[in-house]
């Protein structure tokens, strides 16, 4: 039933290239039974030789070389016809997932992580275009062969036809308890271990700078190893517990010419005649092709659970709810930004945000700080619409953000990342993402309030340098600068600065700190920041933790409440007053 879903689902991609699927099975079964006709050319041949008659033999010959010929190009055709079918519901599974991840709140791709969603959008459309364009026409061959083997094994000689068909009968049993429902899940074990295994693979390589710079490579690699050492457990049990039935499996599918020289004996109890010397020759021959049959069945249902595993994994996409958009003029009325009573969960269980509420007027520079995991961050992409709130609003020059369309949100609003990335293009074409038709003087003049004209100066084509692979690649601070000069580019009226300065050093830092001064005069600021000094002259400091707002004021205000902040300032004072020392000997 489960596959039967499956193939439906499958082929509700196919679009107009559906027939062609059912096509491509149609002659894929055609070819097979033509496949076979071969077979009878040489029972014939085998006849004439035993009787001393030589003349059909070689027109026999030709017969078997011709229907093999056709059979080929039948089947050639069968998977002209599955793999354009296949091409059609790859490229459209594709376009579907990429259009329901464009719908998608802009967070959940972080909750995911680009590598795994990409994998899923890439990896399981290619297992589906394998099976529709291969597996499924050879499925259809091995059906198509075992019904034509019965039909000529039951009408050679009855007898030995039923016993060769004793092995296959066990064999099919013993196959259909290897791929059952069990199979199924412990195919999802096997894609999951590999998984983890390959995740574990690429957080070592990534950290090997660090690890051999700490000298922890052996502590490092136990995760690696723990994965490895699972996936081995893993296996070894698998295959301990599929011995005994595979063993039986491969005696069974390979016992018919035990069962057809046993027959034989019986028949040839009353002499030994022509007809039965050609029939348990023809038998002995024909019988390998049944045990090739079944083996491939077997291995087209495991590529079957690959496809269901593979679409489960899309499911987790796809079912992921869509975010809503309005369709209307509505305009938000200025950059002021009110949060009423928010709630936030990632899991539906704790809370990342708590019951914030907020009122941030019109050109104020408003500061998020807090511990660790205070829920900042989360608060700020909520004001993005990242994610929709489960509880209260968040409005934006008075609207509801859920009732500004997105695309003009997007315009009102601009975020500049913790760690901020650069397309593969040019310094040019990374600012006028920003604003596509913005003027090369428009660019500069945006790069120039960014402070990134040093960059600029020292670039061997200036403004339309590529960047990135097999061009020049930029430090961390030169990164955010770019980012920064996007963002004056823009021009929003809210601009949320998500710890801007944490990958700048203290050349950087400065000049970062100069681009965000260009940018703020006439605008609403949320900035979260670690870095206190940089947030003194805030109109309004909102320290978060465990989700909650725990005090708000200005800076003199809170340093006098002498609570939370006051002691997140002291440690910081004591944090920049820290120096390395050297003990006296």
């Amino acid at each position: 039933m489960e596959k039967n879903k499956d193939l439906g689902r499958l082929l509700r991609y196919a679009g107009g290239y559906k027939a062609l699927t059912y096509l491509s099975w149609v002659l894929s079964a055609i070819s097979a039974i033509l496949a076979l006709l071969p077979f009878i050319c040489i029972w014939l041949i085998i006849r004439d030789v035993l009787a001393s008659e030589y003349g059909m033999i070689a027109r026999y010959g030709a017969y078997a070389v011709a229907l093999a010929i056709v059979s080929m190009l039948v089947y050639i055709g069968a998977l002209m016809c599955s793999h354009i079918a296949a091409f059609r519901v790859a490229a459209n599974m594709r376009k579907e997932m990429l259009s329901h991840v464009i719908s998608l709140p802009l967070g959940v791709e972080d909750r995911f992580g680009s590598g795994k969603m990409r994998k899923i959008i890439n990896d399981s459309s290619a297992a589906t275009e394998t099976y529709l364009a291969h597996q499924l026409p050879d499925r259809a061959a091995a059906i198509a062969t075992p019904i034509g083997l019965i039909a000529m094994l039951l009408w050679f000689d009855w007898r030995l036809g039923l016993l060769s068909l004793l092995p296959v009968a066990l064999g099919f049993l013993i196959m259909m308890r290897m791929t059952g429902e069990r199979m199924q899940e412990r195919m999802k074990q096997y894609q999951d271990a590999l998984a983890d295994m390959s995740n574990q693979a690429v957080e070592y390589v990534r950290g090997i700078p660090v690890v051999k710079t700490f000298g922890q490579t052996i502590y490092s690699f136990r995760l690696f190893k723990d994965s490895i050492d699972r996936y081995e457990k893993w296996v070894i049990e698998y295959t301990k517990e599929l011995m005994r039935p595979m063993i039986i499996y491969t005696g069974a599918i390979n016992s018919s010419f035990a069962f057809i020289s046993a027959g034989a004996f019986m028949l040839a109890s009353g002499g030994i005649t022509q007809e039965i010397i050609l029939n348990v020759l023809f038998y002995v021959i024909i019988t390998p092709v049944i045990s090739i049959t079944l083996t491939k069945i077997m291995f087209k249902s495991e590529e079957a659970m690959i496809v269901h595993d593979a679409i489960m994994r899309v499911d987790t996409i796809m079912n992921e709810k869509p975010q809503s958009d309005a369709h209307n003029g509505l305009v938000p009325s200025d950059s002021s930004v009110k949060l009423d009573h928010v709630t936030f969960s990632y899991d539906g269980r704790k809370d990342a945000v708590h019951d914030v509420s907020i009122d941030i007027p019109s050109g104020y520079l408003v500061a998020f700080v807090g511990p660790s995991g205070g829920g900042k961050t989360t608060l700020a992409s909520l004001i993005a619409r990242f994610f929709d709130p489960q509880e209260g609003t968040i409005r934006i020059g008075g609207l509801d953000i859920r009732d500004i369309p997105k695309e003009r949100l997007m315009q009102h609003v601009s975020f500049v990342f913790q760690d901020s990335h650069l397309i593969k293009g040019t310094i040019k074409d990374n600012v006028k993402l920003a604003k596509p038709d913005a003027s090369d003087d428009e660019v500069l003049a945006a790069l120039t309030k960014a402070e990134c004209m040093d960059i600029i100066e020292k670039l061997p084509d200036g403004i339309d340098t590529v960047l990135g692979s097999g061009g020049i690649h930029l430090s961390g601070g030169e990164t955010q600068r770019i980012a920064i000069a996007r963002t004056i580019l823009k021009n929003s009226p809210v601009i949320i600065l998500d710890e801007a300065t944490a990958f700048a050093d203290p050349d950087n830092e400065v000049k970062v700190q100069r681009a965000f001064s260009s940018m703020l005069d006439g605008r609403t600021v949320i900035m979260i920041a670690h870095r206190l000094s940089s947030i003194t002259n805030a109109d309004r400091i909102y320290v978060l933790s465990d989700g909650e707002i725990r005090e708000n004021g200005t800076f003199n205000e809170l340093l006098e409440k002498n609570g939370l902040f006051s002691q997140m300032w002291n440690d910081y004072q004591s944090s920049v007053e820290w120096k390395v020392g050297k003990e006296a000997m």
